[in-house]
């Protein structure tokens, strides 16, 4: 059972849920203060007012992916040195095969990095960013800030942020992180799970409820309750790093001896603190969860939060392949040439070998859905309780995997050590599976891509469209559902044959876990830790595709903007924005990965901007012939650009770009380069209903792109139209939340529309008139 309680509520005593109207005598502006999210931000609040945090973090986390952008915004903004212990794992792209030496020299660089600014380099394959920063960093009361949108440090009593690159640049040259002070939504549990329950089951739950109905947004989850101790800290990671698939900002539990011993086991005591909310919590809502109630769940194609009861799906699968089948339709609006077959792996059990549908609890069914591959990976499943539950399933069903390809990443060098000191690594590679380094590669398509049209199951953070690594531009398609680590290896040691953990329960009855032990040896042999210790004269080595920022325009008088695409899905996600996978290769050359921006969604995008930004080019080079061009639909609003004097006032006044208009923008992760590679091609705005994350749209704010919001579902926009925005930098200037802008169609008619320009702070302001935070930066410290 879960249940959404709308509006205040009051937490008493860590037991029962109250409303406000039945507690007078309590003081709401008080209890507010009883919760836990509130004496962390309260304790890194670095303004006078609570409302408008300005928060200084403890540590800060970024990885090969993403560090560096990271690192040359920052040093263009003037960095010296890191102002905290700044970790740099390199988990995401460690195949160098891919893009030749492209990653190899992207990890030398950020290893010497390290050495010149004082920061922590964690080599290839010893640790995903997450699981590093658990196990060595976090504190109880801290916060943190990564550059990842799974950020979520919540079990070890932290409320931890996952940001794009330019919040990060920031930390790194001692800004502080501006926010309002959000929603804290309490996460109230109560029950036990049931053995053959696990952490993605929790967190499918959780989602399924509260995504799509935007009920935790930008709110900080914080789960408190008699629940929460029934649960070991690898459960509760699981359903922790999981919470950034419901849209909220971040999380925070209670801490309990479940957690001081945690610490206690990772050497670190002194960093433990006993956390509970006080007698009387205020919260903005309730998500109350039942465990007892939680049963095994999926998430089908192509969304976390399209979670079913795995049992219905099994017992069903003609309907929910309809189901996956119907999704694919919108999804792949723009490749109208894929269509996933999932109708095709229903299949008789009587052809399975393995005795599909002869069971021991549950149900018997004809028919199930045959299993392509199965993988767990990554911060949300690479745990050594997981991996263990692999191995009781592996050892009960005493067969091997036969021609099944299943795939286990442990999320560290040390949980993999551990594995092996109890025998588990050993048992899994007899049976069959293939146990691998520490890598986030299955969880964002950098590797074990399964075959077209594919039906895969993992237990990694996301199942978005062509996430696992697919391409439908070159006529492929996969799909992928996320399951519990206890239910694939349910399914893969039935055959591939879709099965629930609750099918085999007495597995996971039976099941004694043996006690962990860290050996931090590991990482005092390799990993470099530099903070306090930096060498200013190391010279940062380069590779030839590290490339630098192209310089970046204030923001003009005027803007022309010509509509590069219009996406009418209900989200559109951070991966079709950018692909992940093996595009990533190509982070550290902002012109050649801009090349993918919109690949998979709309190939059109990317010649569409490159079109438009050749005017702007010729605008800034003083062509004026060439701008000309572009300027002649402003005759449609009584502008002449054939007169050489008006022209010579556009060249100087009107700045030419693109703009994309998506419904919800911008779900999913935090990569920065989501929006740095629309300004890398010229874009100067968005348009949306709203942006589907804060980090989505800070992201753009701080490319300097124009985060402009219109209400109404039915936007009237079409590609090829311009967008005529006279005054818009006075606009900005004034603090303006309404701007006029004419719409001009390709056949020069005009039509009048009111933007939305809303909520920009006063550093936001700053930023989007400089044209970017590089060029705001760069003018405080008087480098432009």
């Amino acid at each position: 059972m879960i249940k959404l309680h709308e509006g205040k509520k009051l937490i008493l005593n860590d037991e029962v849920i109250a409303s406000v109207e039945e507690h007078p005598e309590i003081n709401p502006e008080d209890a507010k203060k009883e919760t836990l999210t509130y004496r962390v931000l309260k304790a890194h609040n670095q303004s006078e007012d609570m409302e408008n945090l300005l928060i200084r973090f403890d540590e800060m986390g970024v990885y090969d992916n993403t560090y560096v952008g990271i690192l040359q915004t920052a040093v263009a903004s003037g960095l010296k040195k890191f102002p905290m212990p700044t970790v740099f794992t390199n988990c995401h792209n460690c195949l160098a095969a891919v893009g030749g030496t492209i990653n190899t020299d992207v990890h030398k660089y950020a290893e010497t990095a390290c050495h010149k600014y004082g920061g922590i380099f964690v080599p290839p394959h010893e640790a995903v960013i997450h699981q590093y920063m658990r196990e060595m960093l976090i504190k109880s009361g801290d916060m943190a800030i990564v550059s990842d949108s799974h950020t979520r440090y919540g079990t070890q009593g932290s409320v931890s942020i996952g940001e794009g690159g330019p919040e990060l640049a920031k930390a790194m040259i001692g800004k502080f992180y501006e926010i309002k002070y959000p929603k804290v939504i309490a996460v109230f549990l109560h029950g036990t799970p049931k053995p053959w329950v696990g952490p993605m089951d929790v967190a499918l739950t959780l989602i399924g409820a509260t995504f799509k109905n935007k009920f935790v947004k930008n709110a900080v989850l914080e789960f408190i309750g008699p629940g929460v101790h029934s649960m070991s800290m690898d459960f509760r990671n699981g359903i922790d790093t999981m919470t950034t698939e419901s849209a909220c900002l971040s999380s925070i539990w209670e801490t309990d001896d479940e957690v001081k011993k945690y610490f206690e086991i990772h050497k670190r005591p002194q960093d433990y603190k006993h956390l509970k909310p006080g007698n009387a919590a205020l919260y903005d809502a309730v998500v109350e969860i039942d465990l007892d109630t939680v049963e095994p769940m999926i998430a089908l194609p192509y969304h976390p939060s399209n979670a079913f009861p795995l049992r219905e799906v099994i017992q069903n699968p003609a309907k929910y392949a309809d189901w996956i089948e119907e999704q694919a339709v919108s999804t792949f609006e723009n490749t109208p040439d894929i269509h996933p077959d999932i109708k095709s792996k229903i299949v008789p059990v009587s052809d399975n070998a393995s005795g599909a549908g002869v069971l021991t609890h549950g149900f018997t069914v004809d028919c199930r859905i045959r299993v392509d591959q199965g993988n767990i990976a990554g911060c949300a499943a690479g745990s050594f309780e997981n991996i263990y539950a692999v191995d009781a399933v592996a050892k009960a069903a005493a067969h091997g995997l036969g021609q099944f390809p299943f795939n286990i990443y442990p999320a560290s060098q040390p949980i993999m050590v551990e594995l092996n000191r109890v025998g588990v690594m050993n048992d899994l590679m007899i049976h069959g599976v293939r146990v691998k380094t520490a890598f986030c590669g299955p969880c964002f398509g950098a590797s074990d891509c399964p075959e077209n049209n594919a039906f895969t199951i993992r237990h990694s953070t996301r199942n978005f469209p062509n996430r696992e690594g697919s391409k439908p531009g070159q006529g492929q398609v996969a799909s992928a559902a996320l399951m519990d680590s206890k239910s694939i290896a349910a399914t893969a040691f039935n055959g591939g044959m879709l099965t629930s953990a609750e099918e085999i329960q007495d597995v996971f009855k039976a099941m004694q876990v043996p006690e962990y032990e860290f050996n931090e040896k590991l990482y005092e042999n390799v990993v470099y830790n530099g903070f306090g210790k930096e060498e200013p004269e190391t010279e940062i080595q380069y590779g030839p595709a590290i490339k630098d920022w192209p310089e970046m325009s204030a923001l003009t008088d005027n803007l022309l903007l010509r509509v590069a695409s219009v996406i009418r899905d209900e989200v559109t996600t951070t991966d079709e924005l950018i692909p992940s996978g093996e595009t990533a290769s190509y982070r550290s050359n902002p012109y050649k990965i801009s090349e993918f921006t919109l690949q998979r969604k709309d190939p059109s995008y990317v010649p569409n901007a490159k079109d438009t930004q050749a005017y702007e080019k010729a605008r800034l080079k003083g062509d004026k012939e060439k701008a000309s061009e572009f300027y002649a639909v402003l005759k449609a609003v009584g502008i002449n650009a054939s007169d050489e004097n008006v022209l010579s006032d556009l060249m100087i006044t009107t700045g030419i770009g693109s703009v994309l208009y998506a419904k919800r923008p911008g779900d999913g992760s935090a990569r920065e380069y989501a929006a740095s590679c629309q300004k890398v091609l010229g874009g100067l705005a968005n348009i949306c209903i709203d942006y589907a994350t804060k980090r989505y749209r800070s992201n753009c704010v701080n490319w300097g792109m124009l985060p402009f919001t219109y209400p109404d579902d039915n936007i009237n926009l079409s590609v090829g139209e311009y967008v005529w925005l006279p005054d818009i930098r006075k606009a900005v200037m004034n603090n303006e939340t309404e701007v006029k802008a004419t719409i001009i169609g390709t056949d020069g008619s005009t039509r009048e529309m009111t933007l939305e320009l809303k909520d920009v702070t006063d550093s936001e302001k700053k930023i989007l008139l400089a044209g970017s935070m590089i060029n705001s930066y760069r003018e405080d410290i008087g480098l432009n």
